[in-house]
Order: C-alpha cells, then structure tokens, then sequence
C-alpha cells in the first residue's frame, strides 16, 4: 500500500488493504479467477435471501468486452482501457416474497446489490487483483447493449485488474492513484438516535 490506512477500532485488515485503484497492468485474468470473485458476490446477505444480483462480465480481449467498455463515460475509458475484465452488477426490482403468490417491488434490491459488490471487492483484494465500481457509464445505451430487460435496474459497472505502476494514468489521476481515508467513526455512528450534523 502507498498510504497508511488506520482505523478506529481493531479490524481484519482486508478492510483496510482494499481500495480502487485506476492503474492497471493489462494482465489478462483467467476466467477461473473471475468467477471466483463472482461466487463470493453469490454468497452476500439479502433480504429474505430473494438475491436480487445479477451480474454480466467481459474479460478485455473477447467479443463481450467492447459492447460494455463502449457505454463507458470517456473518463473511464481513458484507464479501465487496461482493465482484465468488466462487470456489470444488475439487480431485480421486484421480487416473489415469502407467502405471495405475484411478484412485488423489493425495497432492499440496490442495498442487497451493494452488500454482493462489496463481497466481489473483498474477494478481489483476497485474490491478489483490485477492483473498481464506477458509476460513469450511459445506463440506457449499455441495458440495450447487454439485454438487460427493463424489471432490472442497473447498479454499476465494475473494473477487475491487476493493480499497476500509476505512471500509466495521466498525470493529473496519478496524484489521486492512492488508497484515501474515511470519516472517523464518531462521526458516522451513534447510539439511540440520529445526532448527526448535516
């Protein structure tokens, strides 16, 4: 790491080590690899475990790969260029509850999403590669790009590479190309009540 990560109280330091680099080597990552990160994002928490994440993935190099990179905001392109590989993280808005018979709206579909993006993340950093949640991207050109059918919404798109030398972004990312901090604790938790400033 390139920045000292500290945190509040004692953690596992996976939570730490993890962040989203922008530089990438280019290195190809075999496809086992990739589903390993997909099947940790399988085994995330969900809200009466309906699992409302779905994700489509394109390793740089194959046909599947420039449909999404090409929905890519020009900013994003300009590094996820060097990504091994895309994924595009969907979830459905409606869901079969327990003891229903008809599909309803799932309240908790974007927060479940976000608990199997975050498990990918985590299995990435545990795997030796890094990856990156963007949310720059045309969301209309890349549902009709990859078929995603209107029942789901589009959360993300995430970057999976092998972090690299920061010396291949321009110069002004390169200054950015480090892990950064978070709020203290104090100020994100309290007990009883909200008595948070704005």
């Amino acid at each position: 790491m390139t920045q000292a990560r500290t945190p509040d109280h004692p953690i596992n330091p996976l939570f730490t080590d993890r962040w989203s680099p922008r530089a990438f080597t280019g290195e190809a990552i075999p496809e086992a690899a990739l589903l390993s990160t997909l099947e940790a994002a399988r085994w995330a928490p969900s809200a009466y475990n309906l699992q409302p994440w779905r994700f489509i993935y394109a390793r740089r190099d194959t046909a599947s790969w420039l449909p999404i990179f090409d929905t890519l905001v020009e900013f994003n392109q300009g590094w996820a260029k060097r990504a091994a590989a895309l994924v595009v993280i969907v979830s459905a808005k409606q869901a079969v509850f327990p003891g229903a018979a008809d599909a309803a709206p799932n309240a908790w579909h974007s927060f479940d999403c976000g608990a199997a993006w975050a498990s990918l993340a985590f299995q990435a950093t545990l795997s030796g590669w890094s990856a990156h949640g963007m949310a720059g991207f045309d969301a209309d050109r890349l549902r009709q790009a990859v078929a995603v059918p209107d029942a789901y919404a589009i959360e993300a798109v995430v970057a999976i590479g092998k972090r690299g030398d920061k010396g291949v972004l321009p110069e002004g990312l390169q200054a950015r190309e480090t892990p950064n901090g978070r709020l203290p604790l104090v100020q994100l938790a309290a007990e009883g009540r909200f008595s948070f400033s704005a």
